[in-house]
């Protein structure tokens, strides 16, 4: 089979598209999945960069997300036939090909306890586009903010792979939406799947405008989806008592704790990997269910994955590129013949 495979840490270069053979089933409870095509992560481009869960343990294929048919099943699979469509998030974080295989290739093997059924009414290509920005998005707002029908949050970068994620599951919930976005088309995009306040952060204080719309309290919850200053500035943007989500590492220095002591914040970290990467059995299947509900989302219309661009497998470098060149909106997908 065709699949991308990671030689080396390094730039984009180091994807190169090779022959190898066809994955075999690890266990009787395990799928065969033919891929029709893989998502494209920024955690693809770190994982690239600097292999920090198996760094000696290569080569390897990128790509936690995948859609596709069943093609073998285990004799022990009970969830799941030859020819049923599925969409996961399993795999790709760097291990090599002996472990979790990822999904830059033209088939690869899960256990059928992480495995969905795919929304019927999405087609198979963009339903790759959409686990681990559903899983993280839902972990998020569900799960670490316990976002509540007529709450108010802040979603930064409103426009990219999680924060589109993110508006509509806040729409859903009834909550009262403002954003961050770089430009007018992104502001489009963020109203029309829910926003209330449209936020242009290069031309305005997003701090001064959210708590001027919170009526002088600060919203709720934030969700910080870029870090680093952007993330010491929502201490802010958060009401008292309020709660600040965040997907990355974040620089917090003394008077930066105590800012958020002072304002009795709850900070909250996100990383839908966890399950993955400590061997968590029974979080992969809860994460499977979200998976499911969110499947349920897009087959009741109130859930959607934008793709901007649809690569052939064998430009898996270019699409790292365009990530690590940012302002991408929604999702890259690689799409296999």
């Amino acid at each position: 089979m065709k699949a991308i495979l990671m030689t080396a840490a390094g730039n984009a270069d180091v994807l190169a598209l090779s022959d190898i053979e066809k994955p075999e089933l690890p266990s009787p409870h395990h799928l065969r999945v033919k891929l029709a095509a893989a998502g494209v992560n920024p955690l693809d481009t770190k994982l690239r960069a600097k292999p920090i869960y198996y760094p000696d343990r290569l080569p390897a294929i990128l790509g936690c997300d995948g859609a596709g048919i069943v093609e073998k099943t285990g004799s022990a699979v009970t969830r799941f036939k030859v020819g049923d469509a599925v969409f996961f998030n399993n795999g790709g974080l760097g291990g090599n090909l002996g472990d979790e295989p990822g999904c830059y290739a033209e088939y690869t093997t899960l256990h059928e306890e992480y495995c969905a059924a795919s929304p019927a009414n999405l087609s198979l290509q963009d339903s790759a586009a959409l686990p681990l920005v559903l899983i993280t998005a839902w972990e998020a707002l569900i799960e670490r903010a316990n976002l509540q029908a007529g709450q108010t949050i802040l979603i930064h970068a409103a426009a990219g792979g999680v924060g589109h994620i993110a508006v509509q599951l806040a729409h859903h919930l009834g909550v009262h939406i403002a954003v961050t976005v770089s430009d007018d088309k992104k502001a489009g995009l963020a109203q029309g799947l829910g926003a209330e306040k449209i936020i242009r952060y290069k031309e305005q204080d997003f701090v001064q405008d959210v708590v001027e719309w919170s009526r002088g309290k600060g919203v709720d919850v934030v969700f910080d989806t870029v870090g680093g200053e952007t993330f010491l500035r929502s201490l802010n943007a958060a009401r008292i008592g309020g709660k600040v989500v965040s997907l990355l590492a974040t620089p917090l220095a003394a008077a930066d704790v105590q800012l958020a002591r002072l304002r009795n914040l709850s900070l909250c970290y996100e990383l839908m990997l966890t399950p993955q990467v400590m061997k968590l059995h029974d979080e992969r299947i809860r994460q499977r269910k979200i998976l499911e509900q969110g499947a349920q989302l897009v087959e009741a219309g109130k859930l959607g994955v934008l793709v901007s661009y649809a690569l052939p497998l064998k430009d898996a470098a270019e699409a790292h590129r365009l990530i690590e060149k940012g302002g991408v909106t929604g999702k890259i997908i690689l799409t296999m013949d």
